[in-house]
């Protein structure tokens, strides 16, 4: 705390902007403590209250109408390179999706408090078409309770961060060893865990060519779009014949899919990584004859295969067989 301390103090507005500003934008850079700082050094007069709560409140606006922009204009395009970045490719997308879905607007409110969703819900509002004055005053409150949120704690407890700070600076080094190893740790699980993925991804997938002769066969197959409404929502055509089945549906429904048929599983995440793990959560519940489609439905589109028009709103499942 000493050292962002200083550091705050000869820098002033522009390290709490710039810091702010990067955690905003995706890159694994914790504002927290920064926040916590700023906070107890205006309650020592080091720092204006109100010019380091607009500062930060600019900086996440700043951030998240970059993503915003780029849902709108690109789409899931956007929300690829947001999950490829992601330590969990095969839920990021797919988890913030469901919250919009629940909360609507104010999902941009809430999701500044929970990690890993505060990047993707910009996004997400640009890509399902949020209007931009909607945008900015629900971003912007949910980034001004969000920073009033760290800053106010360091601002009312500015004396006790001081002397925590002195205590910890016994430990030095060795502080930051451990908790730089705790980190470096859980980034090397959660890499070796998406190869792993990755793996036996590519030991089972099939393509969208064997996809479509097994069609033209009349082979009796199950095709089950993993999608969620909000993508339904955005682009409502799916592959001829396919059911409509979320992830967290097919998880607890796995009983209703018939054994003899081969059940095909798409989707349209970066590395088909939702289909995937669906894929190997039913093999083991022993549906052995379960494949991911590789590409999903943007392989499927660019190799101009049919597509069926389906109606947005969301429709029962149903499993025959």
């Amino acid at each position: 705390m000493d050292e962002i301390s200083a550091f705050l103090i000869q820098y002033g507005g522009m390290v709490l902007f710039a810091v702010v500003f990067a955690e905003q934008i995706g890159l694994p850079i914790p504002a927290v403590p920064i926040l916590l700082a700023a906070g107890a050094l205006a309650g020592a007069g080091k720092l204006n209250l109100t010019a380091a709560v607009a500062l930060s409140v600019v900086a996440c606006l700043a951030g998240d109408l970059i993503w915003y922009e780029l849902g709108r204009h690109r789409g899931r395009h956007a929300l690829n390179l947001l999950c490829r970045i992601s330590l969990e490719p095969d839920s990021c997308v797919r988890r913030t999706e469901n919250f919009f879905t629940r909360h609507g607007i104010r999902a941009l409110i809430m999701a500044k408090f929970i990690p890993g969703l505060s990047t993707i819900t910009p996004a997400l509002a640009g890509l399902f078409g949020v209007g931009m004055k909607r945008f900015v005053f629900y971003n912007g409150l949910g980034a001004l309770l969000w920073t009033v949120a760290f800053i106010g704690p360091g601002f009312l407890f500015s004396a006790q961060l001081e002397q925590i700070a002195g205590q910890t600076a016994h430990f030095g080094s060795w502080l930051v060893f451990l908790l730089g190893g705790g980190l470096g740790t859980y980034i090397v699980y959660k890499y070796f865990h998406r190869q792993w993925l990755l793996r036996e991804l590519r030991i089972a997938r099939i393509s969208v060519d064997e996809l479509k002769q097994m069609m033209d066969e009349s082979r009796d197959l199950l095709i089950v779009d993993l999608r969620g409404a909000l993508d339904h929502q955005a682009d409502p055509y799916t592959i001829p014949g396919a059911l409509r089945m979320t992830a967290e549906d097919l998880e607890h429904r796995h009983h209703d899919i018939p054994r003899h048929r081969d059940v095909i599983l798409f989707c349209a995440c970066p590395n088909e990584a939702t289909a995937a793990k669906m894929a190997l959560l039913l093999r083991q519940k022993g549906i052995t004859k379960v494949r991911p489609l590789a590409g999903g439905i943007d392989a499927w589109r660019a190799r101009e295969f049919p597509l069926e028009a389906r109606h947005p709103v969301t429709e029962p499942a149903t499993v025959s067989g």
